[in-house]
């Protein structure tokens, strides 16, 4: 079944309760992956790969800085600015 549906250009401004617990999910899976690679990373001798699993762990230290950039966000702000469609629909 083909999805006709455009994508979505930009996030939207506000977030839900389960997105934010899928961030929080994806932050914790994001911060011990990197807590791994950087311990990895300080057992290891050979050069190289200590190199490798330290741009790895920097990798993903970046994705949880920018997952973390999605939950700071005034959520009741965004929300208040959101047309209320169920008023409406019922007028």
């Amino acid at each position: 079944m083909p999805n006709n549906q455009p994508p979505i250009p930009n996030p939207p401004r506000a977030i839900t309760t389960k997105d934010i617990l899928y961030i929080k999910d994806a932050l914790s899976w994001e911060l011990l992956t990197f807590k791994k690679f950087h311990f990895m990373a300080n057992q290891i001798q050979n050069p190289q790969f200590k190199e490798a699993l330290n741009k790895a762990g920097q990798m993903h230290q970046n994705h949880y800085q920018r997952l973390l950039t999605h939950l700071q966000v005034d959520n009741n702000t965004a929300l208040a600015n959101l047309p209320n469609t169920q008023q409406q629909q019922q007028q």
